[in-house]
């Protein structure tokens, strides 16, 4: 088994392509160790003790590194960690049990939404479903919708682009350029 490596617009991030599916469907993001709990791979990646964000696509694996750092180093730890995962066909989350770890719902609405915009929204969601997300993960991230209200979307961007230094024009220029164009009745994007 052969793991690719490729860069992001993160300079804190690289993107790990192990050449099969990591997710059936989804996403999911790991932002602390606690968090990482929930998955076996998650969690090994973060006993390197070099990481603060590890995240799971289609069929990638996006690992953030922690201030100083060295990829160097950390880089070769953690494909040993996904060749020894992949190679052992070790399961991607823990079965649910009564220690209180849950895998959490990746559509937590920050605003409240009206009927009456259901035809605004989905026109939204389309475009960020075959336009957005595409773009995104191809920098080992994936984009999260959380509302629409008054004109302004807001969405949570994830992975390698969470904390991207470019992750602010990412929304406000690219995103909300798009929207605007194609869905006249957004006015702003904004981060949620």
């Amino acid at each position: 088994m052969f793991i690719e490596t490729e860069t992001t617009p993160n300079p804190a991030a690289l993107k790990f392509l192990p050449g099969q599916p990591v997710m059936a469907s989804g996403s999911r993001e790991f932002a602390s160790p606690e968090a990482a709990e929930a998955s076996p791979l998650a969690q090994a990646i973060f006993d390197t003790g070099e990481v603060v964000n590890v995240f799971f696509g289609a069929d990638f694996v996006s690992v953030t590194a922690a201030p100083g750092a060295d990829w160097g180093a950390l880089k070769p730890q953690v494909i040993a960690i996904l060749l020894d995962h992949f190679v052992s066909e070790a399961p991607l989350f823990t079965a649910p049990s009564g220690n209180g770890i849950t895998v959490p719902p990746e559509d937590e609405a920050v605003v409240e939404e009206r009927p009456e915009d259901a035809e605004i929204i989905a026109a939204i969601n389309e475009l960020l479903e075959t336009r957005v997300r595409p773009a995104v993960a191809g920098d080992g991230g994936d984009i999260a919708y959380r509302g629409f209200r008054d004109g302004v979307v807001y969405l949570t961007l994830q992975g390698s682009c969470s904390g991207c230094p470019s992750s602010t024009a990412t929304l406000k220029h690219g995103i909300e350029g798009l929207l605007k164009h194609y869905v006249p009745e957004v006015v702003e994007v904004r981060a949620a």
